[in-house]
């Protein structure tokens, strides 16, 4: 009864492609040496080939020259590269102030608190009931001893695109860097950087069907950036450490593997499952922008009944969901996104996000909006809230 069959959590991590494994299973195998330069052992050679033309890949998907992509960990190690590394760079000539908004990720969110501890001074920015960071907003709360401004592309949670040509054009206008987060947008929305006044952008694997602990992050050329990672000399001498050779196939395998329809498929299944939660399920409302949102995020507060409650009742039907619900945060606390919108602690604590891939079907879609209709419909009537919600009617 609990072995989950339709897996809405894609946001959080996505299924490897099988043929991204077998892009990355050579490299395991057979050309399994450290990448090394000329002059050096064949093998070596092929896999300094193979991370070359895994890194020319993706700069070709977002705009930028191959040397401003080095290979990470994954989105927490680049989101940590970009904001100590600019700190460390800029401290001590120019300033300590940074901005950032309420609803980061907690890898732009957490590292910055943890620079707040050690002197720093922040600013963090408000959005509005949809998720959007408000440019005025940003542009008046600018020094001229701020270092860094850090606005993710696009909510974990809620979906939100934020309108980052403004914003990041308000920060290279200022002289300040910009730094995004655009792991949930990465590949899911167009991203051109040649267009784009970003100096420094997260991305990862983990989100578009490619092998969990590889990401990567884009450096414009020029920027002030030290490395956090101390060892060897590799990446540019930005990030030491082996190269991960066959997550880097696979990442970049994974990249070439999305495609503009599938895309709009997503798009088309997120509008359907927005719609008939919203039409056959009372006291339901969306979170976040309904248009300017990313194809595979769907995010619905349940009125009057506990998120955690449905997620548990969902996975005993086959379903895997997330919640805001503060029961299923270590912290114990809510979301903050939700909170930040100005959901309050009901809606936070009501709020369930479905996020889609290329696996998720039509009847899947179907099948999940009939199960979570009755559901809600029995949680509200032995829930304190649904009883508040039938005096309320």
């Amino acid at each position: 009864m609990f072995n989950t069959q339709v897996y809405l959590d894609n946001s959080a991590a996505t299924r490897l492609d099988e043929r991204v494994l077998d892009a990355m299973t050579p490299y395991f195998f057979e050309t399994y040496s450290v990448a090394t330069s000329e002059f050096a052992y064949s093998m070596g050679i092929e896999a300094k080939e193979a991370l070359e033309n895994s890194r020319n890949i993706i700069a070709s998907k977002i705009g930028c020259l191959p040397e401003e992509v080095i290979f990470t960990s994954g989105q927490s190690e680049s989101d940590n590269t970009a904001i100590k590394g600019v700190a460390d760079a800029l401290s001590k000539s120019k300033g300590k102030h940074i901005i950032t908004s309420k609803i980061e990720d907690f890898s732009v969110l957490n590292t910055i608190k943890r620079l707040e501890r050690e002197g720093f001074e922040v600013t963090y920015l408000d959005v509005d009931k949809l998720g959007f960071v408000n440019t005025a907003e940003l542009a008046s709360n600018i020094r001229a001893d701020t270092i860094l401004v850090s606005i993710q592309y696009s909510n974990q949670e809620i979906g939100t695109i934020q309108n980052i040509e403004a914003l990041s054009g308000i920060c290279r206008d200022k002289g300040v860097i910009f730094h995004t987060d655009a792991t949930h947008a990465f590949m899911r929305t167009p991203i051109d950087l040649s267009q784009l006044s970003i100096d420094l952008m997260t991305f990862s694997a983990h989100t578009i069907h490619g092998p969990k602990g590889v990401g990567g992050l884009y450096i414009r050329k020029d920027t002030p950036l030290k490395k956090l990672i101390d060892g060897g000399f590799q990446e540019f001498n930005m990030r030491a450490g082996t190269e991960n050779i066959p997550g880097i196939v696979g990442f970049a395998k994974a990249t070439e593997l999305i495609t503009a329809e599938e895309n709009t498929k997503l798009k088309e299944l997120r509008d359907h499952l927005i719609e008939r939660i919203l039409r056959e399920i009372p006291s339901t409302s969306l979170n976040g922008d309904p248009a300017k949102r990313l194809p595979q995020n769907t995010n619905i507060t349940f009125h009057y009944v506990e998120g955690e409650s449905i997620t548990l009742h969902l996975d005993m039907y086959g379903f895997a969901v997330s919640t805001g619900s503060a029961c299923f945060s270590k912290s114990l606390e809510a979301s903050h996104v939700i909170l930040a919108i100005g959901g309050g602690h009901e809606n936070a604590h009501g709020s369930i996000r479905f996020s889609l891939s290329r696996y998720t079907a039509l009847e899947d879609i179907d099948r999940l909006v009939d199960t979570v209709s009755g559901i809600v419909e029995n949680l509200r009537k032995i829930s304190p809230l649904g009883k508040t919600m039938n005096l309320k009617e």
